[in-house]
C-alpha cells in the first residue's frame, strides 16, 4: 500500500496531472487508489467532483492531517495512495514527503524549471527518501534535450525516471472533460505514457502492477 508524494517548487509542472493519472492508472489495474489534494486551489478535487462517483477518489488535507488521513484510507481498503501538493509550500511539501514511501518530482526539461530543483533536491536529501524526477510538459521527440536535463538533474544528486510525460492534446482535453487521457483515447501516446510510468512506479515500491477486480458474492 505505497503512498506517492508528488512535489515541485515550480508551478505549472503537471503535479496535478501526474498524480490524478497515476491513481487512475492504479484503479485501471484493479487497486484501489486514492488523491489527497493538499494544494489550497484544490484542482484535483475540482476534476473529481466533475467526474461525480467515478474513481480514483480525491480528498483534501490539510498539512498536519495527512498521516491521520492516510491511515484511515489504508485501514478503509486505499492501495494506492498519491498525495498532490501546492507549489511554494514548504510545510505542505515538507509533511507530503515525510509521510511518502516515494517522492516523485515532476520538472519541465527548460533552463528555469530544472534550477529550481535544487531546493527540491535538498529537502529530499535531508529527509532521505527515494525519489525521482519526472520529466514533463516538454517536446515528444526531442532525446537530446532530454539527455541533458537528465546530466543536470543528475548533478544536483537526483535521480530521473526513464519514462516522459510529454505535452500532448489529450492531457488538456481529458482535464477539461473531467476524464483522463486512457478514458479520452485509450489507445493513444498519452495514456501508453502514462501506463509505462505507472508499471515502473509499481516496480519501485514492490507493489504487483496489477490484480484481479474483487466480485461480489
Amino acid at each position: 500500500m505505497p503512498t506517492i508524494a508528488i512535489i515541485s517548487q515550480k508551478g505549472g509542472a503537471g503535479k496535478t496531472t501526474l498524480a490524478l493519472h497515476l491513481a487512475a492508472a492504479a484503479e485501471d489495474a484493479g487497486h484501489t487508489s486514492l488523491v489527497i489534494d493538499v494544494d489550497p486551489q484544490a484542482t484535483a478535487s475540482e476534476w473529481a467532483a466533475w467526474r461525480k462517483d467515478a474513481p480514483p477518489v480525491v480528498i483534501d488535507s490539510a498539512p498536519p492531517r495527512l498521516a491521520a488521513k492516510i491511515e484511515q484510507a489504508k485501514s478503509q481498503g486505499a492501495e494506492f495512495i498519491v498525495i498532490d501538493t501546492p507549489p511554494h509550500a514548504d510545510r505542505a511539501t515538507s509533511s507530503a514527503v515525510d509521510v511518502a514511501d516515494l517522492v516523485l518530482i515532476p520538472c519541465r526539461p527548460s533552463a528555469f524549471d530544472l534550477a529550481a530543483i535544487k531546493t527540491t533536491a535538498s529537502l529530499i536529501k535531508m529527509r532521505g527518501k527515494p525519489a525521482f524526477v519526472v520529466f514533463t510538459a516538454g517536446s515528444p521527440t526531442a532525446p537530446r534535450m532530454y539527455a541533458e536535463a537528465t546530466q543536470l538533474v543528475q548533478s544536483y544528486g537526483m535521480d530521473t525516471c526513464p519514462h516522459i510525460i510529454a505535452d500532448r492534446a489529450a492531457f488538456r482535453h481529458a482535464a477539461a472533460e473531467g476524464k483522463t487521457a486512457m478514458e479520452m483515447e485509450p489507445n493513444g501516446k498519452a495514456a501508453h505514457e502514462v501506463e509505462a510510468l505507472y508499471m515502473w512506479l509499481c516496480t519501485q515500491v514492490h507493489m504487483r502492477s496489477s490484480q484481479k477486480r474483487r466480485t461480489g458474492a
